[in-house]
């Protein structure tokens, strides 16, 4: 176990200290980039982490590892197995945080918050995080209050969660289940899972049910947020991917068939109460099964958006179902499955990893690698063999215009 708290900076003594990370003024209303020096040749670059299913108390239970902060020292100090640390400027956590079966609990949450202090180069405000299912709560429950208290987007709960919203290098503006924030021309719209409805589409007596939830006013929030934001690179970020776009992301794909016909658990829990046709995506809108009301508008208006990430799949980086990735392209929008940092949750097919988008200053084209975060598949580090390039609408740029 790890004390992270003695000689860890502060979050306003990193932020007084980190001045040339963060320049003076706003762009937008976000923090301005780094200058770069006059006639120098290198593009300046803006580096996301995206990282989900770290399912913190699960590893730690069955194998005393830290998930979340093993793969925060390896980004900034470099990993024991000989994984290079690397730069990044924001990471958005994707949801699941949480390994419970049932609501989460206090330890845990407390747990999560320890785990975020391994940070030494970054601040615990450079990290943006949504709920995935396993984050919910009880529907006889304060409405999420697990997740508001311990991962607190808002800072409502600064003095449990540690989040000062002063600190975002990118304000925050909404709620803790809807928000944005705002990076150059790069527009997030982050959205909570909404597993918390109630069975079917929440929680059981046992687990939480795998099949992905959002409520209506969400999705109206999310289909203005893109209509009126045109000539912004919107990344969509959820912690279900949609219908039929990345690996096992298709009806009935979380499980396998025993031998008598009947369905088992394989990528997810099988739960027959819980809607299991739709566990591997986005199944529900508040109780309408099967909505797709985010594949139903983005068919009908290609390249409204340019990049939708999500997780909750764990598998390796190889593995396709259905005959898809991790990282596919439907109706013009970019879709990748960031997978998880998890080893023991769902351990037939989790592998830690992340990966690392690099936008370019004026161009289209996105670098995204994937960060193998121990050795049991390949080595710890890059895997080369999975890198790709995808393709913005629109050039990244460090100022709006």
């Amino acid at each position: 176990m790890h004390d992270y708290g003695e000689d860890a900076l502060s979050r306003r003594e990193f932020a007084r200290r980190s001045g040339q990370a963060f320049a003076v003024g706003t762009l937008g209303g976000a923090v301005a980039f780094p200058a770069v020096a006059a006639g120098a040749k290198t593009a300046r670059v803006f580096r996301l982490w995206a990282i989900s299913d770290a399912h913190v108390g699960t590893d730690l239970r069955h194998h005393k590892r830290e998930s979340l902060a093993d793969a925060i020292r390896q980004s900034e100090r470099g990993g024991d197995d000989g994984g290079p640390a690397f730069d990044w400027d924001v990471a958005v956590h994707l949801g699941d945080s949480s390994g419970n079966q049932g609501s989460p609990k206090d330890d845990e949450g407390q747990e999560i918050v320890r785990q975020f202090g391994a940070a030494r180069k970054h601040v615990r405000e450079q990290f943006y995080n949504l709920a995935g299912n396993h984050d919910a709560t009880f529907v006889d429950e304060r409405t999420q209050w697990w997740f508001r208290k311990w991962l607190d987007p808002t800072g409502e709960n600064t003095v449990s969660s540690g989040v000062d919203p002063m600190n975002r290098p990118y304000p925050v503006v909404g709620t803790w289940e809807r928000y944005t924030f705002r990076a150059g021309n790069l527009l997030f719209a982050m959205m909570s899972d909404r597993n918390d409805i109630g069975p079917p589409v929440g929680r059981g007596d046992r687990g939480g049910f795998p099949a992905g939830a959002v409520t209506s006013a969400t999705f109206a929030w999310w289909k203005d947020l893109v209509e009126k934001n045109p000539d912004s690179i919107i990344i969509s970020c959820h912690h279900h991917m949609l219908k039929q776009t990345t690996v096992a992301s298709g009806e009935w794909e979380g499980f396998t068939k025993t031998s008598d016909g009947k369905w088992k658990s394989d990528y997810h829990g099988y739960f027959p109460e819980g809607g299991p046709r739709g566990a591997s995506y986005l199944y529900w809108l508040e109780d309408k099964p099967d909505a797709q009301a985010f594949e139903s508008y983005l068919s009908d208006n290609r390249g409204a958006i340019d990049l939708w990430l999500g997780g909750h799949t764990h598998t390796g980086p190889d593995d396709q179902k259905g005959g898809r990735s991790h990282i596919e392209r439907k109706w013009d929008v970019n879709f990748v499955n960031v997978s998880a940092l998890t080893r023991c949750h769902g351990h037939r097919h989790s592998t830690p990893m992340s990966r690392l988008f690099t936008f370019t200053e004026g161009s289209e084209k996105v670098r995204v690698q994937c960060y193998l975060h121990t050795s049991q598949y390949k080595p710890q580090g890059w895997y080369n063999k999975v890198e790709r390039t995808i393709e913005m609408g629109k050039p990244f740029r460090f100022a709006v215009q």
